[in-house]
């Protein structure tokens, strides 16, 4: 297990180098404190097979991943369980408040906002695209979404990744270890087929549309030429079908790129 931690950096430079800590270990992001003179951090990291869990606890901050971050990280998807405190979360066109035992699916390949109310403790699990395909085909459709505590097995499967996030180096778990990150990502793809799987198939085929064009109006949101008809053209479809889609959710698609 590797643990770095704000402790013994400079206060007059304390954000900076945290942000490059971070970056060198996890994403690029921008840290963003409430109180940039007391600010602690400390983030422990540690493989589970073919599974990287970290754990990263923050005081009061925000934590920025813009356009600017994304061009030199590979794309993975990050679980991210609240395991103390709370916080809000802004990504692939949704906000959530997340409480603890909650969890969010994250796209790093995408923008997005976290930001903590108070001290917060967050276990993350990191999975490949191509890994987590296998347990959770088209993962997109549930990013930004709130997988609440309350919902199917989610308390036992925040348990059970809590309880890993917190022993990392146990000699039992190492000896196991792709054993435990394949049975954690049943479990956790489980708790999502039992909140989100029950809809109707083409109910997913319209979120998976839905992200498809949130991710194309994130990836030129600067371009003065976005418009209904370029993101349109730019995902496949008709004007009219991506009317309807964001109609299903009560939305227009001129909002979306607000």
């Amino acid at each position: 297990m590797e643990r770095v931690s704000t402790i013994g950096l400079p206060p007059a430079s304390r954000t900076a180098a945290w942000n490059d800590l971070y970056a060198a270990r996890m994403s690029r992001v921008e840290f963003i404190p409430a109180d940039h003179h007391n600010f602690g951090a400390e983030l422990c990291i540690g493989r589970l097979g073919p599974v990287k869990l970290a754990r990263l606890t923050v005081d009061r901050c925000s934590i920025e991943r813009s356009h600017i971050h994304l061009s030199q990280s590979p794309r993975l998807y990050s679980f991210l369980l609240q395991a103390r405190g709370t916080s809000l979360f802004q990504h692939y066109g949704h906000e959530v408040q997340l409480t603890e035992g909650d969890f969010v699916l994250c796209d790093t390949g995408l923008p997005h906002h976290f930001e903590t109310s108070d001290p917060s403790v967050t276990i993350m699990v990191r999975v490949m695209p191509e890994l987590l395909d296998e347990f959770l085909p088209g993962a997109e459709q549930y990013c930004g979404l709130l997988l609440g505590h309350s919902v199917g097995v989610t308390h036992t499967t925040a348990a059970m990744v809590k309880s890993l996030g917190e022993n990392f180096g146990a000699a039992g778990v190492r000896d196991h270890s792709s054993r435990i990150a394949r049975s954690l990502l049943e479990m956790i793809s489980v708790s999502y087929s039992i909140a989100f799987g029950g809809q109707p198939a083409s109910s997913a085929i319209t979120r998976r549309r839905r992200s498809d064009v949130i991710r194309y109006i994130e990836e030129h949101l600067h371009d003065p030429s976005l418009s209904v008809e370029s993101v349109a053209e730019g995902v496949h479809v008709s004007t009219r079908y991506l009317r309807a889609i964001f109609a299903s959710t009560g939305e227009k698609a001129s909002a979306s790129k607000s």
